[in-house]
Order: structure tokens, then sequence, then C-alpha cells
């Protein structure tokens, strides 16, 4: 009696197989849910850094009472140049094109920038787990804070306006492709007073603080 109750009370095979089926179908149904999860979260993680990099920028430019630069580079690298495309971005007092690779100078450093070291303050390269999103910039590649906090044209150069956040691999944006989007894109906002936004550009609500 006690061996039959114990084989009574055990899993059988087609139990076990049955489990794990279910368990297979329901993996396989959130599978497209988590993929958009995560190519969504690339393009929020290029918006903050992208936010956080500006920022530094213009927090810098208060601190030192100085210009101060904040660039989308193509790389890191000796061979980097500025793009508007580029998801890469260096701060700094001077132009890095081709310096990104230098270090980052002091933070009390008082000499200026010259021809060889553009005295970058800090770097981030787009390759840093947000691989896939891309970035577009509108206006220029750069900007240029000064003390106050706002924007200047140093000798008339413009400066970036907004910066759009896409990821085409994951999909269309919602608000350009309103039947088939699938990517919560994102858009940086840069005033000439020095105020900055990211915004949804699928929010059509002028009241939703997600709204450009």
């Amino acid at each position: 009696m006690l061996s039959n109750r114990m084989r009574q009370s055990g899993v059988t095979l087609i139990e076990m197989l049955v489990a794990i089926s279910i368990v297979a179908t329901l993996m396989v149904l959130a599978l497209p849910n988590m993929s958009t999860w995560l190519n969504n979260a690339q393009i929020r993680t290029t918006g903050e850094t992208l936010l956080a990099g500006i920022n530094v920028a213009r927090t810098e430019a208060l601190r030192r009472n100085a210009v101060v630069r904040f660039q989308l580079t193509n790389s890191l690298d000796s061979a980097c140049t500025l793009s508007a495309t580029g998801t890469s971005w260096v701060v700094s007092l001077g132009n890095p094109a081709g310096l990104c690779d230098k270090a980052p100078a002091g933070q009390t450093d008082p000499d200026p920038p010259s021809a060889t070291d553009p005295k970058i303050i800090q770097k981030r390269s787009g390759a840093e787990g947000s691989r896939l999103a891309e970035v577009t910039a509108t206006g220029s590649s750069t900007l240029y804070f000064i003390g106050l906090g706002r924007l200047t044209s140093p000798l008339g150069a413009p400066n970036i306006t907004e910066i759009n956040i896409t990821n085409p691999v994951g999909g269309s944006c919602q608000h350009v492709d309103v039947a088939n989007g699938t990517m919560r894109c994102l858009r940086i906002t840069i005033s000439t007073g020095g105020q900055i936004k990211m915004c949804d550009p699928a929010v059509l609500v002028a009241t939703d603080p997600r709204f450009c």
C-alpha cells in the first residue's frame, strides 16, 4: 500500500511534458514584448547619457565662467570627427576633432585649450550599452555654453537645436508611423537661453510633461 501511495504522489512523464510545453508557450508569447522593451531601453539610455553630457557642459560653463563645448563625435579615438549623427560625445574647452583620445584634463586646470590639447572635461562612447540607438542632431554637432549658462555662437558658429534618438533596428518611431511604429523615440531640445528638455515626439497633448 505504501508503495502504491508513493507512485501516485509522483509526477508522470506526460504531466512534466505538458508543464514544459506551457512554459515554452508563455516564453514565446512574451519574447516580442521583451525584445521591444530592450530596444526601447537603448533609446532611453542614449537619451539620458546625452542629457547628462549636455548638463555637464552647461554646469562647467557656469562653474568656470568660460565657454564650454558639448560635441557629438563619431568615435573617441585619434581619428574622431565632429558629427551630427555621432553617438559618442565630448565635453571640452576646445575643439576635440582628432584629439578625442586625450585624457580628461583636471577640473581646475587653468590652461586654455590648444591645437594639441582641447582640455577634455568628460567624454562617453556611444557603444557603451546603447549600440543600436541612432542620433540625429539638427543645426550643428556642437553646443557652446557661456558662463551665464546660455548658448553662444563664437564667430557665428551654429548650435544644436534638437537631437532625435531612434532605434531603426527595433522598428519605426510611433510618431512617424502611427499604424506600425513600435519604438518610443525621444528628442532633446535646447533653447538659446540654455534650457534643456528631453521629450517624446509621439505625445500630442500639450499639457503632458513629455510633450515636445
